[in-house]
């Protein structure tokens, strides 16, 4: 169902794909959008090990959640600053794509537990992160996209 890679010497293994995951700070979300268009955004998100999902937070509306609503199907690609390498002018740089179904949280105390995951990546204030549960939690949404296929590689961009 999902293609194999192209140039299978660049791969990544599943492992430095998760770290990439797991490091990055944000990627962009591709949803199937207004009229068959699609949509990508940038979006931070949570990558969990223990269940292997992606996670998002989200307003109660929208285009996205629209979207997200409107068609399950979703992929999702991360991407690193790149660095120079052995004094090249060109950057090397690591991505991974995803791809899979997106699925809302229902469970609210899930969705909060979610949030303060995510947050930790950007801060590790844990008073700030309880401010802002106590200030936007009750209006907070999260996604999953639970991962069907996943492929990572490296690039040199020259």
């Amino acid at each position: 169902m999902f293609r194999k890679m192209m140039r299978e010497k660049q791969a990544l293994s599943r492992e430095e794909c998760a770290e990439i995951l797991r490091n990055e700070k944000r990627g962009v979300l591709s949803l199937l959008g207004d009229d068959g268009y699609p949509y990508g955004l940038p979006i931070n998100h949570y990558y969990s090990e223990q269940d292997g999902c992606l996670y998002f937070h989200s307003g109660r509306a929208g285009h996205k959640i629209d979207a997200m609503r409107g068609c399950e199907k979703a992929s999702f690609c991360v991407y690193t600053p790149g660095e120079k390498r052995g004094g090249n002018w060109w950057l090397t740089i690591r991505s991974v794509i995803v791809f899979g179904r997106i699925r809302e949280i229902t469970d609210h105390a899930r969705a909060i537990e979610i949030s303060r995951e995510l947050s930790r990546k950007f801060t590790d204030d844990e008073d700030y992160i309880e401010q802002e549960v106590r200030s936007s939690g009750a209006g907070v949404l999260c996604f999953a996209l639970e991962i069907e296929a996943m492929t990572g590689k490296t690039v040199e961009e020259r």
